[in-house]
């Protein structure tokens, strides 16, 4: 009988595998970061030849150091960083390209040309999402228009255009399987969300050939199988496919309208199940996909910004001002609360709800009483500053108060960082047990497919730590016109 499934996190950083056993606990997990390549111009880039061979490392490691074998696996279900962007030969499932990050705004002049042209507003009403270089859509456009051997591939019907996840299917299936879920396919910015279907004129708009992309599905359908390029003697089967921040909120237990959770990653994604209701966000917010599931497509409001763990990676391999994530907490405590300083992290331009391309950086506030400690706490806030705009909008254009936020990402174990949430957003920070809400999510999305997991009962298994906000009115209310104030001076 089987005894695990198996989550494979694809992440910025680097890669997780981790096993689930039949009561959804960890049972083993490993991981390795893989390198990130950014230039002067600020382009972010990843090896996916790098990546993919991280996974069979990974789950090479697995059968090593406990005997896994295919036939002790349920299931593989997948979550990834959502917007990186590659091609490849689809004969051969050779990347042609770096993949794009997320990060990356090389296609910001793609961008520019199609609002100048009046499209945004198409753009947002049929895909859901702001025009920008943040999505797919441009960072496909750039390669089409500055890699020939696309061209030429796409002329002969073989070029493969997708996010991680579809060249990790690709790949896993031997060159078999070429599909995405709607939670991907929603990120694009190349998918009609309320038809279900790459949108042709859309397509068009950034010159991607349709036959480059992936066939969208469910969540939850059968991908195919593998046997990690011939790690296990079997196949196992892929049940789930999920971009990372969707995967956290179906693990999160947030499957019904009005539950929210933000996951704090390299950068943050804050997103509200709205349930079945296609709810149009005018501005600062992206509609999208939460995922689909059970043969149904839940919808979601999403703000996503760029830079609040990569923040305080900055702090460390640049500024050299800590030596590990984990400082951060202490520093931040031992902070002089005098000290008024604010950082904003507009290091490519800044995300939800601002949208903009062009702000730059800012320390300001900075006193003679502005030291390491304090440098580092205001880092540290910046992060829980822009959660704060994102979910504030959220609940305007869902119009209904959200009760708490749940949370995930490894700066969740920060608990300056989490009671400092909780006081600025006035309301509840709840932090489940373990960060990697990722790997869970797919997992139990990909073992509920299965049948090896009930969903009532695995989910009522969860457990979560409760913050409870704590700072008077009048001095939330300060800090924020602060934070505004700062925001203002990036501009």
């Amino acid at each position: 009988m089987p005894k695990y499934v198996i989550g494979i996190d694809q992440s910025t950083q680097g890669t997780k595998v981790l096993l689930f056993d039949g009561e959804g606990k960890i049972a083993y997990q490993v991981a390795e970061n893989h390198k990130q390549y950014i230039n002067d111009k600020g382009w972010v880039e990843h090896d996916p030849e790098e990546i993919w061979r991280n996974i069979k490392n990974l789950v090479g490691s697995a059968v090593e150091k406990i005997g896994l074998t295919g036939s002790d696996v349920a299931a593989v279900g997948i979550s990834n960083q959502r917007e990186t962007t590659l091609a490849w030969n689809g004969k051969t499932g050779k990347s042609i390209y770096p993949a794009i990050v997320w990060q990356c705004a090389r296609g910001a002049k793609i961008c520019d040309a199609l609002d100048r042209k009046g499209f945004s507003t198409l753009v947002k009403e049929r895909t859901g999402l702001p025009l920008s270089p943040y999505f797919s859509a441009a960072k496909a456009a750039w390669i089409m228009q500055n890699v020939p051997e696309a061209k030429r591939l796409a002329d002969a019907g073989e070029l493969c255009i997708g996010n991680i996840d579809s060249w990790m299917l690709h790949k896993l299936t031997g060159g078999k399987v070429f599909k995405t879920d709607y939670s991907n396919a929603s990120r694009t910015q190349l998918f009609n969300i309320k038809s279900l279907k790459w949108d042709e004129e859309i397509c068009e708009l950034f010159n991607i050939p349709m036959n480059a992309l992936p066939e969208p599905t469910f969540s939850d359908d059968f991908f195919g199988e593998t046997d990690f390029d011939g790690i296990f003697e079997s196949k196992v089967p892929v049940y789930s496919m999920l971009g990372d921040s969707h995967a956290a909120l179906f693990g999160q237990g947030c499957h019904t309208a009005g539950l929210a959770k933000a996951t704090y990653g390299t950068g943050s994604s804050i997103m509200m199940n709205t349930g079945e209701k296609f709810i149009y966000s005018p501005q600062g917010l992206a509609t999208t996909i939460a995922y689909g599931t059970g043969k149904k497509i839940f919808y979601a409001l999403e703000g996503n910004i760029n830079y609040t763990g990569a923040s305080i990676t900055w702090l460390q391999n640049d500024l050299k001002l800590i030596e590990s994530p984990g400082e951060t907490e202490e520093l931040s405590l031992k902070a002089n609360p005098a000290d008024k300083s604010y950082f904003v992290p507009a290091f490519t331009g800044l995300g939800a709800p601002y949208y903009l391309n062009d702000a730059t950086g800012v320390f300001c506030g900075i006193t003679r009483i502005t030291g390491k400690n304090e440098m580092v706490r205001a880092v540290t806030d910046s992060i829980a500053y822009q959660i704060h705009a994102v979910v504030d909008l959220m609940e305007k254009i869902f119009d209904g108060e959200l009760k708490s936020l749940k949370v995930d990402g490894g700066p969740t174990r920060n608990k300056y960082l989490m009671q400092f949430q909780a006081d600025i957003l006035n309301k509840p920070v709840e932090v489940p047990p373990i960060a990697e809400l990722s790997a869970m999510g797919a997992a139990y999305c990909a073992g509920i497919a299965a049948g090896f997991y009930e969903k009532e009962k695995i989910f009522g298994n969860l457990s979560r730590h409760r913050y409870d906000p704590k700072m008077p009115s009048e001095k939330r209310e300060k800090l924020l016109e602060g934070w505004k104030a700062a925001v203002k001076k990036s501009m």
